[in-house]
């Protein structure tokens, strides 16, 4: 089973879930916990093959289904019956795959730096990660693709973080999620963001450049779905801005319970 953290809140029946990206793992929420943990009962989690989950096993074939599936198991043996799930990144990924096939167990998602679909850039860069994923040690890609997602001088911390916190990782893990993104743009139009009636906050740094067209182009043909822009801020806000990120994410799911 994944490994994870919860932090009690005995005045507080409601649960929030923490998912982090790709390369990262649950301490990447250090600027959240303690706001979060005045309100709510968090849940923080490692994924599979990141943070102290490095003995869960992939299976042949192992979609982001069976990495959202790891998460169910976890909330299951908590008896967390539902929860508000908070995701940054690729984390958002697995938080859309979980409500789609377990709604009845997400009270609302906040989805940070979220991706929904690819452009032609992020469909380069992959391509050319596949093409070196053998040849380069995969920090040195990660590295790369973390100066590109987040270029600027004010994004040093976040990319510090996530660059830090993919050391951990062995270059196995890498490539097994590294093959995830293989077929991650036909698997984004297949997922086609159904909220399944899930109450969707998406909370996105105004300098995420390429991801936050394809955030707002949505939002505005589904004005049921909430944005946040979070000035100076790029792909990882939660760490970039986490007073702002804090303030509106905890206001949100207040509103709701």
């Amino acid at each position: 089973m994944l490994h994870y953290r919860i932090y009690s809140n005995s005045s507080s029946e409601e649960w929030v879930t923490f998912i982090h990206g790709a390369g990262g793992s649950s301490t990447i929420w250090y600027k959240q916990i303690n706001s979060f943990r005045k309100n709510f009962n968090v849940l923080c989690i490692d994924l599979r093959g990141h943070g102290e989950s490095n003995k869960v096993l992939w299976r042949k074939g192992d979609t982001f289904l069976q990495v959202s599936e790891d998460v169910i198991e976890v909330i299951d043996y908590l008896n967390i019956q539902s929860s508000h799930f908070v995701g940054i990144s690729l984390g958002t990924i697995i938080i859309q795959t979980l409500t789609r096939n377990h709604p009845e167990r997400v009270k609302s998602m906040i989805l940070g730096g979220a991706i929904i679909q690819l452009d032609m850039r992020t469909k380069f860069l992959i391509a050319v990660g596949n093409l070196f994923k053998y040849i380069l040690p995969y920090i040195w890609i990660y590295k790369i693709f973390a100066w590109i997602i987040m270029p600027k001088e004010r994004h040093f911390e976040s990319r510090h973080a996530f660059v830090e916190q993919a050391k951990r990782m062995c270059q196995k893990e890498f490539l097994r999620w590294f093959r995830l993104t293989k077929s991650l743009n036909p698997y984004l139009r297949n997922l086609q963001m159904d909220t399944k009636g899930v109450p969707t906050l998406f909370v996105m740094g105004e300098e995420d450049h390429l991801f936050l067209t394809s955030i707002q182009e949505l939002v505005k043909k589904q004005p049921e779905l909430k944005l946040e822009c979070i000035k100076d801020s790029g792909h990882v806000c939660n760490i970039d801005q986490p007073v702002q990120f804090n303030r509106v994410t905890v206001d949100f799911i207040k509103q709701l319970t």
